[in-house]
């Protein structure tokens, strides 16, 4: 088991070193605007406004709960995972961290990426929340999660396969809440 943990690993730095030394200069700037939390506002400003002009004010309100409720789960997850963990974010990584190209460091530890797994996760129940109202909604807010996951790489913060777990992570709990969402609080509220 060892053996394909250290393997798993190192196949992870190499990624890593590939996929941020693509980067230039000139973009640099671009995907740390990206992986700002404040950046998607403008976004989560229209998510609200189509949330609450395509719903009822009851719905509204149990879809902003829900959202709240999913993204305290996938962040305190993260901050627990990366606590149990103890994976050195790829900049904090002494092996490493010399040979990236471009870092934006965050706190110490990184399995896995809060970001992916948040931003999934709100593509994921949004997505299928408007899926009846605007059909491509779940395929533009998950190309949207991609750029901002793959942002995390770039900026050497995490390795690919945290911002995979993350992916999936936040998938899961994306359509998890959506069925709790349609089997449960709709008949609730209806």
């Amino acid at each position: 088991m060892n053996n394909f943990i250290n393997t798993l690993n190192e196949l992870d730095q190499e990624m890593i070193l590939f996929l941020n030394g693509l980067g230039s200069p000139f973009w640099d700037g671009f995907w740390q605007f990206i992986t700002n939390k404040w950046t998607a506002f403008p976004l989560y400003a229209l998510l609200c406004w189509l949330c609450y002009k395509k719903h009822s004010l009851k719905q509204f309100l149990a879809i902003l709960l829900c959202i709240a409720v999913m993204i305290a789960l996938t962040d305190q997850l993260s901050n627990l995972f990366k606590i149990q963990f103890h994976r050195l974010r790829p900049c904090h990584n002494p092996l490493i961290n010399g040979r990236l190209r471009f870092t934006h460091c965050g706190g110490q530890f990184g399995y896995f990426s809060a970001h992916a797994a948040n931003t999934f996760a709100l593509a994921c129940f949004l997505g299928n929340i408007f899926k009846h109202f605007y059909p491509k909604m779940l395929l533009w807010l998950l190309l949207w999660a991609s750029i901002v996951s793959y942002s995390r790489i770039y900026l050497g913060v995490h390795y690919p396969l945290d911002v995979l777990t993350g992916l999936s992570i936040g998938i899961l709990f994306g359509y998890g809440m959506y069925i709790f969402y349609k089997r449960i609080i709709i008949k609730k509220i209806k």
